[in-house]
Protein backbone atom coordinates (compact mmCIF):
# COMPACT_ATOMS: atom_id res chain seq x y z
CA UNK A 1 0.00 0.00 0.00
CA UNK A 2 1.44 3.52 -1.23
CA UNK A 3 1.07 5.54 2.02
CA UNK A 4 3.29 7.63 4.70
CA UNK A 5 4.21 6.39 7.53
CA UNK A 6 2.56 7.50 10.86
CA UNK A 7 5.32 10.25 11.39
CA UNK A 8 4.87 11.41 7.47
CA UNK A 9 1.44 11.82 7.93
CA UNK A 10 1.46 13.61 11.39
CA UNK A 11 4.07 15.76 9.84
CA UNK A 12 1.86 16.92 6.89
CA UNK A 13 -1.27 17.00 8.74
CA UNK A 14 0.98 19.52 10.83
CA UNK A 15 2.03 21.89 8.03
CA UNK A 16 -1.66 21.74 6.97
CA UNK A 17 -2.68 22.86 9.93
CA UNK A 18 -0.03 25.51 10.17
CA UNK A 19 -0.95 26.79 6.79
CA UNK A 20 -4.80 27.07 7.74
CA UNK A 21 -5.55 27.12 11.15
CA UNK A 22 -9.05 26.02 12.82
CA UNK A 23 -11.29 22.99 14.37
CA UNK A 24 -10.78 21.07 11.51
CA UNK A 25 -7.49 19.11 12.23
CA UNK A 26 -9.05 18.35 16.11
CA UNK A 27 -12.01 16.10 13.62
CA UNK A 28 -9.37 15.02 11.58
CA UNK A 29 -7.38 13.63 14.28
CA UNK A 30 -10.24 11.80 16.13
CA UNK A 31 -11.40 10.32 12.73
CA UNK A 32 -7.86 8.63 12.55
CA UNK A 33 -8.12 7.14 16.14
CA UNK A 34 -11.62 5.39 15.13
CA UNK A 35 -10.42 4.37 12.13
CA UNK A 36 -7.57 2.40 14.27
CA UNK A 37 -9.33 1.26 16.60
CA UNK A 38 -12.09 0.06 14.17
CA UNK A 39 -9.28 -1.87 12.05
CA UNK A 40 -7.76 -3.47 15.03
CA UNK A 41 -10.80 -5.42 15.07
CA UNK A 42 -11.24 -6.14 11.50
CA UNK A 43 -10.34 -9.50 9.89
CA UNK A 44 -8.72 -8.03 6.91
CA UNK A 45 -7.47 -4.11 7.83
CA UNK A 46 -4.40 -3.36 8.70
CA UNK A 47 -4.91 -0.53 11.96
CA UNK A 48 -1.68 1.41 10.73
CA UNK A 49 -2.72 2.22 7.99
CA UNK A 50 -6.57 3.26 8.60
CA UNK A 51 -4.57 5.44 11.03
CA UNK A 52 -2.50 7.39 8.37
CA UNK A 53 -5.74 7.72 6.03
CA UNK A 54 -7.60 9.14 8.47
CA UNK A 55 -5.19 11.65 9.86
CA UNK A 56 -4.60 12.70 6.01
CA UNK A 57 -8.63 12.77 4.22
CA UNK A 58 -8.78 16.13 4.94
CA UNK A 59 -5.19 17.15 3.94
CA UNK A 60 -6.37 19.42 1.71
CA UNK A 61 -7.59 21.74 3.96
CA UNK A 62 -3.98 23.05 3.94
CA UNK A 63 -5.92 25.38 1.78
CA UNK A 64 -8.96 27.74 3.01
CA UNK A 65 -12.05 26.63 0.82
CA UNK A 66 -15.20 24.41 0.42
CA UNK A 67 -15.57 21.33 -1.17
CA UNK A 68 -12.20 21.81 -3.59
CA UNK A 69 -9.84 20.35 -0.96
CA UNK A 70 -10.61 17.06 -1.96
CA UNK A 71 -8.83 18.22 -5.00
CA UNK A 72 -6.11 19.84 -2.92
CA UNK A 73 -5.63 17.14 -1.01
CA UNK A 74 -5.50 14.58 -4.00
CA UNK A 75 -2.98 16.59 -5.48
CA UNK A 76 -0.74 16.88 -3.04
CA UNK A 77 -0.58 12.95 -2.27
CA UNK A 78 -0.45 12.28 -5.80
CA UNK A 79 2.58 14.43 -6.29
CA UNK A 80 4.25 12.84 -3.09
CA UNK A 81 3.35 9.43 -4.23
CA UNK A 82 1.14 8.18 -2.44
CA UNK A 83 -1.83 7.13 -4.23
CA UNK A 84 -3.76 5.23 -2.00
CA UNK A 85 -3.69 8.01 0.10
CA UNK A 86 -4.72 10.17 -2.37
CA UNK A 87 -7.85 8.34 -3.29
CA UNK A 88 -9.41 8.79 0.10
CA UNK A 89 -9.05 12.46 -0.09
CA UNK A 90 -11.55 12.12 -3.17
CA UNK A 91 -13.64 9.39 -1.70
CA UNK A 92 -14.03 10.41 1.64
CA UNK A 93 -17.30 12.22 1.53
CA UNK A 94 -18.89 10.20 -1.38
CA UNK A 95 -20.64 6.81 -0.27
CA UNK A 96 -23.15 6.66 -2.65
CA UNK A 97 -20.41 7.71 -5.39
CA UNK A 98 -21.47 10.97 -6.73
CA UNK A 99 -20.26 14.63 -6.45
CA UNK A 100 -23.87 15.21 -6.90
CA UNK A 101 -24.26 13.86 -3.34
CA UNK A 102 -22.01 16.57 -2.05
CA UNK A 103 -23.68 18.88 0.80
CA UNK A 104 -23.37 21.98 -1.34
CA UNK A 105 -25.20 22.78 -4.14
CA UNK A 106 -23.07 23.03 -7.67
CA UNK A 107 -22.91 26.76 -7.69
CA UNK A 108 -21.01 26.70 -4.24
CA UNK A 109 -18.38 24.03 -5.29
CA UNK A 110 -15.53 26.10 -5.57
CA UNK A 111 -13.75 23.62 -8.59
CA UNK A 112 -12.93 24.22 -12.20
CA UNK A 113 -15.35 22.80 -14.44
CA UNK A 114 -12.36 20.41 -15.59
CA UNK A 115 -12.07 19.57 -11.94
CA UNK A 116 -15.76 18.26 -11.33
CA UNK A 117 -15.32 16.49 -14.76
CA UNK A 118 -12.51 14.28 -13.15
CA UNK A 119 -14.11 13.88 -9.62
CA UNK A 120 -17.43 12.31 -11.51
CA UNK A 121 -15.36 10.39 -13.64
CA UNK A 122 -13.06 9.06 -10.60
CA UNK A 123 -15.96 8.60 -8.08
CA UNK A 124 -18.01 6.73 -10.72
CA UNK A 125 -14.72 4.67 -11.95
CA UNK A 126 -13.16 3.70 -8.76
CA UNK A 127 -14.53 0.31 -6.82
CA UNK A 128 -14.41 1.61 -3.13
CA UNK A 129 -12.24 -0.81 -0.84
CA UNK A 130 -12.63 -1.42 2.96
CA UNK A 131 -10.75 1.55 3.21
CA UNK A 132 -12.81 3.85 1.27
CA UNK A 133 -15.80 2.96 3.39
CA UNK A 134 -14.21 2.70 6.63
CA UNK A 135 -12.65 6.35 6.37
CA UNK A 136 -16.40 7.40 5.07
CA UNK A 137 -17.32 5.75 8.23
CA UNK A 138 -14.93 7.60 11.05
CA UNK A 139 -15.48 10.74 8.94
CA UNK A 140 -19.49 10.29 10.24
CA UNK A 141 -18.04 9.56 14.13
CA UNK A 142 -16.30 12.34 14.98
CA UNK A 143 -16.45 16.25 15.64
CA UNK A 144 -13.53 17.92 16.79
CA UNK A 145 -14.19 17.93 20.37
CA UNK A 146 -14.82 13.72 20.05
CA UNK A 147 -16.33 10.92 19.16
CA UNK A 148 -20.18 10.85 18.15
CA UNK A 149 -23.02 8.89 16.47
CA UNK A 150 -24.17 9.09 12.90
CA UNK A 151 -27.01 10.92 14.42
CA UNK A 152 -25.21 13.63 15.89
CA UNK A 153 -22.89 13.84 13.29
CA UNK A 154 -25.21 14.43 10.43
CA UNK A 155 -27.12 16.50 12.59
CA UNK A 156 -24.15 19.05 12.53
CA UNK A 157 -23.46 18.90 8.91
CA UNK A 158 -27.61 19.90 8.43
CA UNK A 159 -27.36 22.53 10.73
CA UNK A 160 -24.38 23.78 8.81
CA UNK A 161 -24.74 23.33 5.39
CA UNK A 162 -28.29 22.59 5.28
CA UNK A 163 -30.82 19.61 3.46
CA UNK A 164 -30.81 18.83 -0.27
CA UNK A 165 -32.53 15.81 -2.19
CA UNK A 166 -29.86 13.83 -1.43
CA UNK A 167 -29.74 14.16 2.34
CA UNK A 168 -31.65 11.21 3.08
CA UNK A 169 -30.07 8.91 0.55
CA UNK A 170 -26.70 9.87 2.32
CA UNK A 171 -27.97 9.10 5.77
CA UNK A 172 -29.15 5.96 4.60
CA UNK A 173 -25.45 4.89 2.75
CA UNK A 174 -23.88 5.83 6.54
CA UNK A 175 -26.01 3.76 8.35
CA UNK A 176 -25.41 0.64 5.81
CA UNK A 177 -21.75 1.58 6.52
CA UNK A 178 -21.99 1.65 10.52
CA UNK A 179 -23.85 -2.11 9.79
CA UNK A 180 -21.43 -3.04 7.91
CA UNK A 181 -18.38 -2.90 10.54
CA UNK A 182 -20.53 -3.70 13.14
CA UNK A 183 -20.89 -7.25 11.39
CA UNK A 184 -17.50 -7.08 10.31
CA UNK A 185 -15.78 -6.83 13.68
CA UNK A 186 -18.42 -8.78 15.84
CA UNK A 187 -19.25 -5.47 18.03
CA UNK A 188 -20.87 -2.19 17.87
CA UNK A 189 -18.40 0.13 16.40
CA UNK A 190 -19.53 3.00 19.18
CA UNK A 191 -18.61 0.49 21.68
CA UNK A 192 -15.18 1.37 20.67
CA UNK A 193 -14.67 4.75 21.28
CA UNK A 194 -13.99 6.60 24.37
CA UNK A 195 -16.62 9.19 25.40
CA UNK A 196 -18.85 9.10 22.39
CA UNK A 197 -21.71 9.15 24.93
CA UNK A 198 -20.79 12.02 26.72
CA UNK A 199 -19.95 13.63 23.48
CA UNK A 200 -22.99 13.36 21.80
CA UNK A 201 -25.04 14.43 24.71
CA UNK A 202 -22.85 17.43 24.89
CA UNK A 203 -22.38 16.66 28.51
CA UNK A 204 -19.06 15.54 30.37
CA UNK A 205 -18.77 15.66 33.78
Amino acid sequence: MQIPTPQEAEQLLQEAERSNPGHWPHHVRYVAQAARRIAEHHPTLDPEAGYVLGLLHDVGRRKPGRIRHIVDGYNLLTELGYPDAARICLTHGYPLKTLDSDVDPPHKWDLTDEEVQFVRGFLEHTHYNEYDRLIQLCDSLALPSGFCTLEKRQLDIALRYGVNEWSVRRWQAYFALLDRFNQAIGRPVYSLLDGIVENTLGFKP
